[in-house]
């Protein structure tokens, strides 16, 4: 284009607008362009007009709106960045600029001021809540690896669960830094959830791991994309990035953090050794505890027997009750038999025993028929009193009682006196009946 244009002695505005554009954007195809945004605005478009500069120099910069919201980072000034695009041209103001297709963060400092401002976006959220956080299964049967599939980090995994508790180790190889790292990590847990249930291949539980590094090496573990899937995670995730120093976004999401990657597999699986001999431990003492209390029932059993009487004794005494009782009617009926044959003999030997008998029983009749008489109703009037009852001849025994008959009879030993009460000063007047 240069040696066609170099032939011509005049050019015209546009020839040379192109000429420049075309050499410009075939020698910077694409760039990566570190500076500081200054100047950015956002126009009604969509489009983010801006400049990248350092202490000498300003590139200006445009990033379209599909582009622009697809970024990681949010445009702002002051924040350093590197920018990766092409260089073009804009030939109504004879100006370049760069296109940029991907913008990232240049210098920790800037990092850490992104990283803080994720962090606190994701805790308005709720991805770091205390309650989502499911709980670390015991004795997993299969687990999830999903780090790098060479270097250290995936041997000290392995050799760690070996000697602690042998148990299935599934791998799912991702990049743990640079492009598209972040993307991989999230498509690596979601494909482990994606597992049907009955799968022989789905862990339950996972180990997000790799070793340590700078906060750029790190930074794929503090993206969202990352975070939500570990967040959305159904399977228990341990996260065991870096150094114990190092603290990522991932930490915060995942159900339990590790230190170091060896510390996740120890959090994962338990000492075999130590487990055999826990149950060891409690196998020996169920079986003390269980000997000492059939011992205490079989101590009880013969305390309570050596308070209760044999039953052959039971027996026996009652046999000797029975002995007993049968010994004394046997005589009591000899006894009886005796006294009546005695006085059968003498009522048959000697009448005279009869009379006496019967003069016996007639002074006792006599003795109580004088005790009779001596208590009849005459026997007591002759001796004094005087049995007084109303016109009904219903005994009274009080004085009101008289007082409300007011006609009184009046029974002596030798007759009756009718008799009548006045109100006025309760005088008896009274008449003399017959004997009755």
């Amino acid at each position: 284009m240069l040696d066609l244009l170099a032939e011509k002695k005049e050019f015209t505005v546009s020839e040379i607008s192109f000429a420049i554009k075309h050499l410009v954007e075939t020698n910077f195809a694409y760039v990566r362009v570190k500076g500081e945004i200054f100047g950015a605005k956002r126009a009604d478009s969509g489009h983010w007009y801006l400049s990248l500069k350092d202490e000498n120099s300003l590139l200006a910069a445009v990033c379209w709106r599909g582009v622009a919201n697809s970024l990681p980072i949010k445009i702002e000034d002051g924040v350093e960045v590197i920018a990766s695009g092409k260089i073009t041209t804009f030939n109504g103001r004879s100006s370049y600029q760069l296109v940029i297709e991907k913008l990232e963060i240049a210098g920790e400092g800037a990092l850490l001021k992104l990283l803080e401002e994720r962090k606190q976006k994701f805790l308005a959220e709720g991805l770091f809540a205390a309650e989502h956080k499911k709980k670390i299964p015991y004795l997993p049967q299969t687990i999830g690896v999903i780090t790098s599939p060479t270097g250290a980090v995936i041997r000290d995994i392995i050799h760690r669960i070996r000697d602690r508790f042998p148990t299935r180790i599934i791998v799912w190889p991702t990049p743990v830094q640079g492009e598209g790292a972040a993307e991989k990590i999230a498509a690596a847990i979601k494909g482990f959830n994606d597992l049907p249930v009955d799968s022989p291949y789905k862990p339950d539980v996972l180990i997000v791991a790799r070793g340590g590094g700078s906060l750029e090496d790190l930074w794929p573990f503090n993206e969202e994309i990352v975070v939500r899937a570990v967040y959305n995670s159904e399977i228990p995730l341990i996260s065991a990035v870096g150094h114990e120093t190092d603290t990522m976004l991932i930490d915060y999401a995942a159900d339990l953090r590790a230190p170091t990657p060896t510390g996740a597999a120890e959090f994962a699986v338990p000492v075999k050794t130590e487990l055999y001999n826990g149950l060891l431990t409690t196998d020996l003492r169920i079986k003390n505890a269980v000997f000492r209390y059939f011992n205490e029932l079989k101590q009880y059993m013969e305390a309570l027997g050596r308070g209760i009487p044999s039953l052959e004794q039971i027996v026996l005494e009652n046999q000797q009750k029975i002995d007993d009782r049968h010994e004394r009617l046997q005589l009591a009926f000899a006894n009886l038999l005796k006294d009546k044959n005695n006085l059968i003999k003498l009522t048959n030997l000697k009448p005279f025993y009869i009379k006496t008998l019967l003069e016996t029983k007639k002074e006792n009749l006599r003795n109580l028929a004088l005790r009779l008489e001596s208590v009849s109703i005459d026997a007591v009037l002759k001796r004094g009193f005087a049995w007084v009852s109303d016109g009904k001849f219903q005994t009274l025994y009080n004085t009101n009682s008289a007082k409300k008959a007011q006609n009184l009879h009046i029974r002596f030993a030798d007759g009756i006196v009718k008799a009548r009460v006045t109100e006025r000063d309760c005088a008896i007047q009274g008449d003399l009946f017959d004997n009755w």
